[in-house]
Formats: structure tokens, C-alpha cells, sequence
């Protein structure tokens, strides 16, 4: 079985015994810079190919964010005054305008003469290798995206090989107009295939390179590509650039071949492609003890058979724990494999269609958090350095937003992005995102994770956070009647208040972000300035809870909630803060539960699902947990490729729920703070027994877990001294790490 850890483990892989027919089943692979979609058709192979840089002009390369801050103090002398309506008129009258939509390069084919699939065909990806194989009657094809050398690598072979070898840019949705040119140029030992896409209107163009190296027979021009005839094996080696002018392709050749100076170039380029890939992959383990319960020994043959069915059969066993350790891995394998130049986006790094929903960008005020939720805690630095890139790329963006629309120094996030502008110029009467001030927290929380994790604070963090608490000192200006801060304009995504318009005061998201943002800034800069940022965050007012007994999603009087909304921007404070939790603030806490319980799941999307699942596990509620998880389970969100959809019965091509899900089981099983450890808080029923290995944890340490009906064993193999409080069922205890020396603990009964 592909990617198997050994006789009964965890499967580390997938595999189908068809080919792909929709580009939304085909394996993926990547490196955070170049994806493929394969669909392992032994007649006609099919690898699209993309690149986090492809975005299509469409005019949003020019915009730029609202000049409103002149009318600021306007807009909030009505507010304050009572008018709920107000923010409506907050804008220069533009209409919305989405950013620069992702898109796919192009395919690359090889056909061979037709015949049939073959009663042996399998095609399968191997999460630790990140390479997908199919392979039929002699013929087998592998696919894989170098982390060490970007590019993309191909390797068929077959006995008398014969096939047509062409680039194809004809994807659908593409867009008219395209200049497209292809350029075939044959070499002693194969050829140089060439396409550059220019877009309609625009200098820019993207150029993709594929250097083919066929061994034995013979290699010839067709239009337009390559016939290869009567060889062994062929190699291809593929690079996409995206570009301005005209690319050189003799220096894109030139380097294509100096990946081939090994002796087995194939073997050479996997080799060291694992030595990151596979490095990162098993940092962490999840083993649900499919098959290995303490039940009868049919059921335990059950769980061991469902670890080998095909993903597409596993899918249909909605509360297999096999199912469960599958999508786990298969998740972490996804979100690793889209992060490095940039973090994924809404469709991870891969779209197999030019009309890309929400233009397959980077939505800010939930989805990329919510993706990147298991970066810091699953051991995968590789995710938060790719957040980075792209916060830190952006900032000069990001210091105009605050100057453009509220007047001030310091950073405001844009909700959307495209990767190449973070300007907030995306937003309209019914989103008015020009008004979200938490952003800049809310995409510095995973790198400030990471560095708690870590042990070390990264110097960029530290300057960022210092620009978001100097917007705060700009922007915190206007006060109540009782004299605390008012947070004013104030938008929580993507919701309003029952009774008021959009943009309203003190909602509760703004609220948890400006304080932890000042508060946080104020720990990277001990000294007059930190004393500064605490005043100025002990002033704002507290979450207010209302007359049903729930955590208010916007602090002001008067403002009533509206709960039936897939986002859950006001429970902030419970994740991914730790501003509110049963521990230290019971009552904010069962507050925050409450206004969980009446939320609403608006249009069944994945990421309202398991932003739910999130903030239950925070709460203790394994319950919750488990409803959440069971509505994405039952819902048919998975493809056969166990990339996700947006909506159930996989509609919309989304990675939401692929890369969120392991954060959600993680925070089920492990939570941490930089001094406190809580072990089982929100266990489901269904997954009485259990291993989690190499789990990191926010005061230094990492964490195996084992647990059955009877006991709970955790080996804590700590990287620092420190003192942390111990939570688990039993009770709180404190708990002494020493640098080096590992600990076991042995709890009692769950």
C-alpha cells in the first residue's frame, strides 16, 4: 500500500483503480512554487501544471485603496451619535473589484496509441514522498515537484514507448485573446518544448519550459510538440516563469540541464526532494488504531481492510477512524505541499480552471488562518515561513491601507489578496472590508505561534507587530460616555448586526485583536514603548454579553446579534487567542459557548464547519467537535483526490476543509499555551483509542500522546526549562520541564 508505515499502521497515501476523468479527482503534488494535477491516463497523461505567481490581469494590478481618511472623524460623530446607517457612505463610489484571479499554465500530454487501461492499473500519491505514480500493463508514469530543486519532474517508461509529447494551454475558462506560441527545438538526446501565454491587453506573459530526455528509439517535430517512437523511458523536466518582456528560454534550458549531471538524474532530483519533503511530512503522526479496538476480531478486520480501500471507497465510510487518519494525512501532505512561496490559497496551489471562485485568492479575514491553523502545532515551519513571505512582501501595501483610508501610521491587512498587491481595495456596501482593522493581528498570530514554538523571536515579527500597535496609538482616538477606547468604524467578518448596517462600533473581533495585538507588540519591545501599548489596551471596554446569555459579537449597546452566518469572526478571543478560555475566564468562556450553540450554519460551507470544530475544542465540547466533523464527513466535501470542496456533494474546488482539518483534530487532543498544556480537552466519542507523535507545543516542547478507554500516556521530550500547569480530566497539576529530559506521564482513565 502506498505510503504505509509498516503491517497495520496508518496509511501515508492514497490510490485509485481508475484514472482521473474531472482535473478536481487528479493526485496533486507541489512545492509551494509549481503544482501539478495528475491524471495517470496511460492513453492520453495529463499533468496541468500551475505556479502560486499566475494571476490574470484584470485591471486590480492598478487600484488602490479608498482616500477616505478626511472623512474619518465624520463617519464617527454619526456612529457614536446613534446613526446605523452611517458607514454605508464611507467609500469613494467605486464598484468591487476582485483581485487578479489564479489560473493554471497549461497541460502538458502524452498520448499513446489508443488501448485499454489494463485490468492491472493503479495510480497513486505517496504523502511522504509527494510523488504520484499510476502505472498499467508495463507502462508506468511518476510524478513528483522537486522542494529542492523547483521543478517539476516526469519520468515515464514502457517498452517501445510511443507517444505525442505537447504543452496545451486549452484549459477550461480560459479567457479570449490569449497570444499563445509554442517553439519545439529538437536535441541529440530528445527536445526543448516551449509555451509563452501572453495575456489579452497586458505586458505580462508566463513562458513554461519542459526539457525532454527519451532514451533509445527515435524523437521527431510534430505541431505542436514531439513524436517519440520506439524509446524506454522519457524524462521531463518542466519550470513555469511568469514575466514581463520576452523570458530567456536558452538560460531556462541551461538550467533544466544542469539538474541532469547525475549519473540516474531521476533518482539524483527524488533524492534530494526527500530530504525536505519527507523531513517535514513525518514530523507528525496520527494513528486512530483503525482495526486494533478492543472489539471482536471481525471488526478488527474491518478497520485493517479499510485502510487499504481506495480513497474513493474510504470516503463512504463517513465515521471510520481509517477514513479519519487518511484525510489527517492526506491534509498536512496538501497545506505542505502549497506553502513556500506563498501560504496556500482558497484552492490550495492547484486549479485545473481559469474561473477560479473568489479568484482563487488569499481570503484574509478567515480561510487562510483557518488553513494555517495546524502550522505551528503540527511541526510545520515550512507553513509559517510561507505566511511570512507573504506578509512581509506586502507590508509597504499594508502602510498605505492605513494612511489611504483611516489617516494613520502603522499596517492595516487587506480581507483579500492576489499575492502581488495587499492594498485593501476589494469591498462594497455589503462587505465593507476597507473597515477591517483586526487583519494584521489575525495573520501575525501563527508567525508569533511559531516563534513561542520556537523559542526565538523572528526580528520581522517584532518590526510588524510594532507598525500594527503604532495604527492602534492613531486609530484608538474616539471614546464612550463612560470614557473607554471605542473601536470605531468596526467590522466583524463577514456579518452585521441584526438591527444596523455594516460597519457598526466595538465588535467583539476588534476588540480581542487590538488588545492582543498591543499586548503582543508590547512583549517584542519591553520598555517606554510597551508601557505605552499596555495603557493604551487596558483602556479599550469589555465583551459584553447579551440577553440570551451569549457572548456579544459587538460590544456596544443597542447592536443586536445575528447568528446564522458561517463565520465566527466575534469568537476570536477563544481561537486562535487565548484571551478567552474555561480556565483563566469561565464565565467569558461559557458566554462564548452559548453564542456557539446559536450559531447558525448559514450555507453549509467547510471552513464555517470546522471554524466551529476549532472553537469547540478550545471550549472542551468533543461533542460539537464531532457534529462539526460529521456534517463535512457526511456532506460529501471530499474528491476522490482528498482535495476538498467548498460547499457539500463537492461543489466548488476549496482547500478549506484538506488543510483545516488536522489543526481541528490536533486542538481536540493537544492545546497549548506558551504555559499551560491541556491533554484530551475535546476528545470525540468515536476515536476511543489513539496515537498523536511529534506534536509541538508553544513553551518548547514536543509531544507523543497515546490514549485507550483506560489510560493516557504522554512522552514530553522538552527543548526548554519551564514551569507549566497541567490540565487534563483529572484535574490541573503543575508540571516541571527540564531542557533534554524527557517525561513520561501516565494518567488514569479519560
Amino acid at each position: 500500500m502506498t505510503g504505509d508505515t509498516g503491517p497495520g499502521g496508518p496509511t501515508h497515501g492514497t490510490w485509485e483503480p481508475l484514472p482521473a476523468t474531472r482535473w478536481e479527482d487528479a493526485y496533486l503534488s507541489g512545492n509551494g512554487h509549481h503544482g501539478v494535477l495528475v491524471f495517470g491516463d496511460p492513453s492520453d497523461d495529463r499533468v496541468i501544471v500551475t505556479h502560486h505567481t499566475l494571476v490574470r490581469p484584470n485591471g486590480a494590478e492598478h487600484a488602490r485603496p479608498p482616500r477616505l481618511a478626511a472623512e474619518l472623524p465624520a463617519l464617527q460623530d454619526r456612529l457614536l451619535a446613534g446613526d446605523l446607517t452611517a458607514a454605508e457612505e464611507f467609500t469613494d463610489g467605486r464598484p468591487l473589484q476582485w483581485v487578479q484571479p489564479f489560473h493554471p499554465a497549461f497541460q502538458l500530454r502524452l498520448r499513446r496509441p489508443a488501448g485499454e487501461t489494463g485490468s492491472d492499473y493503479r495510480r497513486s500519491v505517496d504523502f511522504a514522498t509527494g510523488e504520484v505514480t499510476a502505472h498499467s500493463e508495463g507502462w508506468r508514469s511518476r510524478v513528483f515537484v522537486s522542494r529542492a530543486d523547483d521543478v517539476i519532474v516526469q519520468h515515464v517508461t514502457a517498452p517501445d514507448l510511443t507517444l505525442d509529447l505537447a504543452p496545451d494551454h486549452q484549459l477550461p475558462g480560459g479567457p479570449a485573446g490569449l497570444g499563445v506560441g509554442h517553439g519545439t527545438l529538437l536535441t541529440p538526446d530528445g527536445a526543448v518544448l516551449t509555451l509563452r501565454v501572453r495575456y489579452p491587453d497586458s505586458d505580462r506573459a508566463y513562458t513554461g519550459v519542459t526539457l525532454a530526455v527519451v532514451t533509445g528509439g527515435s524523437t521527431r517535430l510534430t505541431s505542436p510538440g514531439v513524436r517519440v517512437a520506439g524509446a524506454t523511458d522519457v524524462l521531463l523536466l518542466t519550470r513555469v516563469r511568469r514575466h514581463t518582456g520576452e523570458l530567456d528560454v536558452v538560460a531556462e534550458t541551461r538550467a533544466l540541464r544542469e539538474l541532469l549531471a547525475d549519473q540516474q538524474p531521476f533518482d539524483a532530483l527524488l533524492d534530494r526532494h526527500l530530504a525536505l519533503h519527507r523531513t517535514a511530512y513525518t514530523r507528525v503522526t496520527l494513528d486512530l488504531r483503525a482495526g486494533k479496538a478492543d472489539d471482536a476480531d471481525n471488526d478488527r478486520d474491518a478497520g485493517v481492510a479499510e485502510r487499504a480501500l481506495p480513497g474513493s471507497e474510504l470516503l463512504k465510510r463517513t465515521r471510520s477512524p481509517a477514513l479519519l487518519e487518511r484525510l489527517f494525512a492526506a491534509g498536512r501532505y496538501h497545506l505542505l505541499s502549497a506553502s513556500g512561496l506563498l501560504p496556500p490559497r482558497l484552492t490550495g496551489l492547484w486549479t485545473g480552471d481559469w474561473n477560479t471562485a473568489w479568484s482563487g485568492a488569499f481570503t484574509n479575514d478567515a480561510n487562510l488562518n483557518l488553513q494555517t491553523a495546524s502550522a505551528a502545532s503540527a511541526a510545520l515551519p515550512e507553513v509559517a515561513d510561507s505566511l511570512a513571505s507573504l506578509i512581509h512582501r506586502q507590508l509597504h501595501d499594508w502602510r498605505e491601507n492605513a494612511r489611504a483610508v483611516f489617516g494613520a501610521r502603522g499596517v492595516v491587512a487587506p480581507a483579500h489578496t492576489d499575492g502581488e498587491s495587499g492594498l485593501s481595495y476589494h469591498f462594497s456596501r455589503e462587505y465593507p472590508l476597507h473597515l477591517w482593522t483586526a487583519g494584521a493581528d489575525w495573520l501575525l498570530k501563527p508567525l508569533v505561534d511559531h516563534d513561542e514554538t520556537r523559542g526565538a523571536r523572528d526580528p520581522r515579527t517584532a518590526a510588524a507587530l510594532a507598525e500594527v500597535a503604532l495604527f492602534y496609538e492613531d486609530f484608538l482616538t474616539r471614546t464612550d460616555t463612560e470614557g473607554r477606547l471605542a473601536v470605531v468604524p468596526s467590522y466583524s467578518p463577514e456579518n452585521r448586526p441584526a438591527n444596523a448596517s455594516w460597519g457598526a462600533i466595538n465588535a467583539a473581533m476588534d476588540l480581542s485583536a487590538a488588545r492582543h495585538a498591543l499586548h503582543t507588540a508590547a512583549d517584542y519591545h519591553p520598555g517606554p514603548d510597551a508601557d505605552r501599548w499596555r495603557t493604551l489596551a487596558d483602556r479599550l471596554p469589555p465583551h459584553r454579553v447579551n440577553s440570551q446569555g451569549a457572548l456579544a459579537e459587538w460590544a456596544w449597546p443597542g447592536l443586536d446579534d445575528s447568528y446564522d452566518h458561517r463565520h465566527l469572526s466575534h469568537l476570536y478571543g477563544v481561537w486562535p487567542l487565548d484571551e478567552i478560555n474555561p480556565y483563566d475566564t469561565p464565565e467569558l468562556a461559557a458566554a462564548a459557548h452559548r453564542a456557539l450553540q446559536l450559531r447558525g450554519a448559514e450555507n453549509d460551507s467547510a471552513h464555517g464547519h470546522l471554524h466551529h470544530a476549532l472553537v469547540a475544542a478550545r471550549l472542551r465540547d468533543g461533542e460539537r467537535v464531532a457534529h462539526a466533523l460529521g456534517q463535512v464527513l457526511d456532506g460529501d466535501f471530499f474528491h476522490a483526490s482528498l482535495m476538498s470542496a467548498h460547499y457539500p456533494n463537492r461543489d466548488v474546488y476549496n482547500a478549506d476543509a484538506a488543510h483545516t482539518l488536522p489543526g481541528v483534530l490536533i486542538e481536540a487532543l493537544v492545546q497549548s499555551t506558551p504555559d499551560r498544556l491541556v491533554l484530551l480537552p475535546a476528545l470525540p466519542a468515536a476515536y476511543p483509542h489513539g496515537q498523536l507523535t511529534g506534536v509541538r507545543t508553544r513553551f518548547g516542547a514536543e509531544i507523543d500522546l497515546t490514549w485507550t478507554p483506560r489510560t493516557v500516556t504522554a512522552l514530553i521530550r522538552p527543548s526548554r526549562t519551564h514551569r507549566v500547569e497541567l490540565r487534563t480530566s483529572s484535574g490541573t497539576e503543575p508540571l516541571h520541564l527540564v531542557a533534554g529530559e524527557d517525561r513520561v506521564l501516565t494518567l488514569g482513565a479519560r
